[in-house]
């Protein structure tokens, strides 16, 4: 079973938004990321924050496109509270990140757009994860084993932190890895007229 209609066009370095692309039986290549101004207005409510950012990525590669192919792009934010917790740059950073998570609820927002030379749908998910208390061990050891630098949080949910570490998950799952699948996948049908054919 095959979604046909457009030539997909995932523009994500993700190995997990691959993954999940795969999921629904998609045929699909990749555009690597060129450098995009991730930027935003300060006064832009952080919610609206990776919507914002996905749209932006997808600005970049527009006027490339050819009239049967369909760009898909998408950003992910974590948010505690009201503080972003970005992708960190060390080690040392990716450990006070999962202390600050540790036993406390936040949000995972990925913002998603999907976009033809005619048509422009974007839209963002929000899933709300639970973290049980966490040892200074039990992060040491996550951190070094793992080495979650790449990750928005500081964490990967399908590695070993997701399993023991990770208390409750309300909302899409596949949302925490980096891509709302299944609103993709009706977005793809009910805004593109992507259909499944055997």
């Amino acid at each position: 079973m095959k979604l046909t209609d457009y030539h997909i066009i995932l523009a994500s370095n993700s190995p997990r938004r691959k993954e999940l692309l795969s999921g629904i039986d998609v045929d699909y290549t990749i555009k690597t990321l060129r450098d995009v101004d991730e930027s935003y207005p300060d006064s832009m409510p952080k919610e609206e924050i990776a919507e914002f950012v996905a749209r932006r990525k997808a600005s970049v590669y527009l006027s490339e496109l050819k009239e049967n192919e369909l760009l898909i792009t998408a950003d992910t934010v974590v948010l505690l509270n009201n503080t972003i917790l970005g992708k960190p740059v060390n080690k040392a950073e990716a450990g006070q990140m999962l202390h600050m998570l540790s036993g406390k609820t936040h949000r995972v927002i990925t913002g998603v757009c999907m976009v033809t030379r005619n048509k422009e749908v974007s839209f963002s998910d929000t899933t709300f994860v639970t973290f049980g208390k966490l040892t200074d061990a039990e992060i040491d050891y996550y951190v070094e084993k793992y080495l979650p630098i790449d990750k928005a949080g500081a964490y990967g949910i399908q590695e070993w932190i997701g399993y023991a570490a990770v208390e409750r998950v309300e909302g899409s799952y596949f949302n925490v890895m980096g891509l709302p699948i299944y609103k993709v996948y009706r977005t793809l049908v009910e805004h593109f007229g992507v259909s499944i054919t055997g």
